[in-house]
């Protein structure tokens, strides 16, 4: 199925594309009757679209064309359309050195037993451990999970889980999270999503982004970003692992309270 979703995506952005482009916008009509021309059976051309633009790589004949330090990356543009846009970064990738930070684990051990996927494990261990607190400095609620929904101009979204917050000084915030497990990628087109979310549902509150993952040995990497000149850039990353108390030595606390 991915070669057929190759096939149908390289057609619909090819004929679309110029030299020196740097959008092109793709209706689903279009793929819809590419598929059909090809005599392909692809039951959910919705998944054309989201496989390519947080799963899997694009073809070469289109990622080829991006110049040197940018890629394609795929936004909504409203109801069934979809724009191709020219970034300098479409993945979030984890500092390599960062230091970790060891959190004495609160998780129930039931809820860790039973989480049906990574996804899902990452955020209880998100909530239970109160990680987005601890990140963003502020008492937050977690307000929904897995909320679908539409924001104009963009189309459908969906936010893994919309916390909530309030600062010192009563300042109230709104921080969309966006989880991965350890096989799913962090995208920026997710985290512009939410964005723009929150301007259209929340514009009293400020925003503020999040995105999670696994990394090895069961370290939790949580980011915050804001859009900047029209990028998605990270402002602050963390390292957390969650342990059990006893196994944070005072040399570790004393490193803490240095920091």
């Amino acid at each position: 199925m991915a070669s057929a979703y190759d096939r149908v995506i390289e057609i619909a952005f090819l004929e679309k594309h110029a030299t020196g482009k740097t959008e092109v916008i793709i209706n689903r009509s279009r793929l819809d009757q590419i598929a059909k021309e090809l005599g392909l059976s692809i039951l959910n051309l919705g998944d054309v679209i989201y496989q390519k633009r947080y799963r899997a790589a694009l073809p070469r004949a289109i990622s080829e064309l991006a110049p040197p330090g940018y890629e394609w990356v795929i936004q909504g543009a409203g109801d069934a359309i979809y724009r191709f846009i020219l970034k300098k970064g479409g993945q979030i990738l984890p500092s390599a050195n960062r230091s970790v930070i060891k959190v004495p684990d609160a998780t129930p051990s039931i809820i860790a037993k039973y989480a049906l996927n990574d996804e899902q494990a990452l955020l209880a261990k998100l909530r239970y451990n109160r990680l987005i607190d601890l990140f963003l400095r502020l008492t937050c609620y977690s307000l929904q999970n897995h909320l679908r929904t539409k924001v104009k101009g963009v189309g459908q979204i969906e936010v893994d889980e919309l916390y909530l917050g309030i600062d010192r000084a009563g300042v109230h915030h709104v921080a969309p999270v966006q989880a991965k497990g350890k096989t799913d990628k962090l995208s920026t087109v997710q985290i512009w999503q939410d964005i723009c979310f929150c301007r259209e549902r929340f514009p009293l509150l400020l925003c503020r982004p999040v995105g999670a993952m696994f990394l090895p040995k069961e370290v939790i990497a949580v980011f915050e970003f804001v859009e900047e000149d029209d990028e998605i850039r990270v402002v602050e990353e963390k390292h957390y692992q969650l342990v059990p108390a006893d196994l944070i030595s005072p040399d570790e606390l004393a490193a803490y309270r240095a920091d």
